[in-house]
């Protein structure tokens, strides 16, 4: 089965600020290959949504419905409803987000 998949709002904002980022510090062309990479790994979720695993933060209170894989060290967070898979955050994934992760999907 083929998923559609979804980027909202607050996930193009993550991937456009994580661009700024490294064009400005490192190279445009290295934000070029991230945002090529970030972009083909969320592809993938429209064959194999069901590959991510739980978020952690999320599992100890009891939420199940959010997913993440990764492109190091970017987390990037999902939800699968029906046939249409929900990107809600690309986060980087050596801050501390249990507290953003719980403001930003649980709202």
């Amino acid at each position: 089965m083929k998923y559609t998949v979804e980027i909202i709002i607050d996930a193009e904002n993550d991937l456009w600020g994580i661009y700024r980022y490294v064009a400005r510090y490192d190279s445009i062309e290295k934000a070029d290959r991230l945002l090529n990479n970030i972009e083909k790994t969320i592809a993938t979720l429209e064959t194999l949504p069901s590959r991510g695993h739980y978020l952690p933060e999320l599992e100890r209170i009891g939420v199940l419905e959010f997913r993440e894989v990764f492109f190091k060290p970017y987390r990037i967070i999902y939800q699968v409803v029906k046939s249409v898979v929900y990107v809600h955050c690309i986060l980087d994934g050596r801050r501390n987000l249990s507290d953003l992760l719980q403001d930003r999907l649980l709202r």
